[in-house]
This record gives structure tokens, C-alpha cells and sequence, in this order.
């Protein structure tokens, strides 16, 4: 199981336990995610962390002083996170 936060910039168009699928983005040394309809987004994820799988689960969402944080998990297979 992979977790992975994306920032949300309004409150509302996610709750824990939704389904969600993300879109994946390139930049010239790195991928970042979205969570599609364009809900949340990922920071940069190196190329060697890129994710294997294009869906997951939401499990939590917190707001502090910088916005709504979402923290969801995926099935990765991906054998180089956490290295």
C-alpha cells in the first residue's frame, strides 16, 4: 500500500472513502498527479517513485493554515518508493 497527499483548494469535493482515479502529468524531471475532475494535486514525484497504478482510495483529508491536504492510498507495485 503507497499513501500520497495532494493539496485541495476548496473544501467539500472530496471526502474519505471515495474512489478516485488521477491523471498522470510530466515535467522534465519529475510526474506529478491529479485528482480527476482537477480536484486535488500531488507535489513532484521523482521519475524512479512514479506511480504503477491510476486509482485509489481517499483516506483522510485535513485542513491546516495552508488549505485542505488529502492523503490517499494506492495499490502501487512500484519497487523503488521508499528507497
Amino acid at each position: 500500500m503507497r499513501t500520497m497527499e495532494f493539496k485541495m483548494e476548496r473544501q467539500g469535493l472530496l471526502k474519505e472513502g471515495d474512489r478516485i482515479t488521477v491523471t498522470e502529468g510530466v515535467l522534465p524531471s519529475n510526474y506529478y498527479y491529479t485528482i480527476d475532475p482537477s480536484l486535488a494535486m500531488s507535489a513532484n514525484i521523482p521519475f524512479r517513485e512514479r506511480l504503477m497504478v491510476k486509482e485509489g482510495k481517499v483516506m483522510s483529508i485535513i485542513e491546516n493554515e495552508r488549505g485542505f491536504y488529502v492523503t490517499a492510498a494506492f495499490e502501487d507495485t512500484n519497487p523503488n518508493v521508499g528507497k
